[in-house]
């Protein structure tokens, strides 16, 4: 009998690892809004850290987590970084691109729960009286990262606080 047992569990172990090793080596989770307001009324909630609070989903997640802000106000080099409980992490992000009122791009250092390095980008598409908002963040997905893959959907758990940043961010700039 142990040895059924034991043989199920490296086999199910197997499987895993298997399945992990056919994952894809990078990520990208993506969703869209569209906002009745010009670019250059989102824009600025998106280029100014210390505006994020307003709208983005982890701000409420965890109201103790510490910030901090680096660099100039707004725009490229502008630097947030937080630490907060198991519901946010901690972390830093960088504006690397900031061009008005139609991009925002940022390096986004995750330290815990998880060691991740990724990129987030912010297109603002006008579309006459509408601006689609698109958000997008993508990176690597080492091996041991593969096989969280296998028990968790990235693009389900990232993607819905994407869609309620989103909401959060079309009802600040619809006002």
């Amino acid at each position: 009998m142990l040895k059924i047992v034991l043989a199920v569990v490296v086999l199910a172990l197997a499987a895993v690892l298997i399945l992990a090793a056919s994952k894809p080596d990078t990520f990208k989770v993506q969703r869209r809004a569209v906002i009745k307001a010009p670019p250059e009324k989102i824009y600025p909630l998106l280029s100014d850290f210390q505006r994020w609070g307003a709208w983005s989903p982890w701000e409420k997640k965890d109201p103790g987590m510490k910030r901090s802000f680096g660099g100039p106000k707004e725009g490229k080099g502008a630097s947030y970084a937080w630490d907060g409980d198991r519901n946010v992490g901690a972390g830093r992000m960088e504006i690397v691109e900031a061009t008005a009122p139609s991009k925002v791009a940022l390096k986004l250092d995750f330290v815990k729960p998880f060691e991740a390095h990724n990129t987030v980008q912010f297109d603002l598409i006008p579309k006459g009286e509408l601006t689609e908002v698109v958000w997008d963040m993508q990176g690597p997905v080492p091996y041991v990262a593969k096989i969280m893959h296998v028990f968790v959907n990235m693009d389900r758990m990232v993607g819905a606080d994407f869609e309620a940043g989103l909401a959060n961010l079309k009802t600040l700039a619809e006002k």
